[in-house]
């Protein structure tokens, strides 16, 4: 699959992951932790980003941030780069640290930042590395929750402001509210084309972005189809329609909604020639 086109705008929210190269860990002690911690300072503060929450696991990390400057790229090149340079000038490596590009998912703010919020200081108990995020020093929790002085660079007006005006009480809800991750569902489930979460409307106003300015074949197919009906709902009630109405829905699903003739093949147990032959039929 083509590699997604990146989102870059002013005041954009996203969600960002970056693994380790080859399944190997992005720290070997609680320096490394450090040096990576010191070194989202620098950016977050050179850069002007946002940042609402992090997490510093043993194989990748997630943060949480707002690009108020819209300059995503060159802030992630400095991040991964200048810690990279350090990780292997300390450990005596060479190569990459982190594996390929990183993710960046852009979030509507209002509707699905708190989720991802929660989503990136839960890393260390999805990891396995602590199962009290109380005692984990590598994440915001902390900070968040007013366990610790919160970092300079670490902005956690906006999460205090969905509990509760007096900053006491906004602590302890949130703390009960990271208590139910648990039982909470991965918002990452939500993604669309990869790159997008939020509501219907956020999503079609993301994907007008994304095209806009671009050439055609420069923003893989499916990426242009965001907000494409799955092929379920294209072909609902198939089994009791005739050869031609299913011909028509083959044709409708790749030319209109960008399905390829894999995918549509093998939704209906057919050979990718087989989908071909229909679609030159009509």
């Amino acid at each position: 699959m083509a590699r997604p086109v990146r989102l870059e705008f002013k005041n954009a929210v996203y969600f960002i992951s970056s693994k380790s190269s080859g399944r190997k860990h992005i720290v070997k002690d609680d320096a490394d932790r450090q040096t990576f911690l010191d070194t989202l300072e620098y950016v977050v503060n050179r850069y002007r980003w946002k940042c609402h929450a992090y997490c510093i696991g043993n194989t990748e990390y997630n943060i949480a941030i707002e690009t108020p400057r819209g300059n995503l790229s060159v802030g992630m090149r400095q991040l991964n780069g200048i810690y990279t340079q350090k990780f292997n000038r300390k450990n005596k490596k060479s190569g990459n640290v982190f594996q390929g590009r990183f993710k960046a998912v852009v979030v509507q703010k209002d509707k699905y930042l708190l989720d991802i919020c929660r989503h990136v200081v839960t890393l260390s108990q999805r990891e396995g590395i602590t199962n009290n995020i109380n005692t984990f020093k590598w994440s915001s929790y902390r900070a968040t929750s007013g366990t610790v002085d919160v970092p300079e660079f670490l902005h956690v007006e906006w999460i205090h402001s969905q509990f509760a005006k007096r900053t006491k009480n906004a602590q302890d809800k949130y703390r009960d509210y990271i208590k139910g991750a648990n039982k909470a569902e991965n918002p990452l489930d939500s993604v669309r084309g990869q790159i997008l979460l939020g509501d219907e409307q956020f999503i079609e106003q993301m994907t007008l972005m994304l095209i806009k300015g671009r050439n055609k074949e420069d923003v893989p197919k499916w990426q242009r189809h965001i907000k494409r009906p799955p092929l379920e709902e294209i072909f609902k009630g198939i089994e009791t329609k005739s050869a031609k109405q299913r011909n028509k829905k083959v044709k409708e699903a790749h030319g209109k909604h960008g399905y390829t003739l894999k995918d549509i093949g093998q939704y209906l147990g057919l050979h990718y020639t087989s989908i071909s032959r229909i679609i030159n039929s009509i």
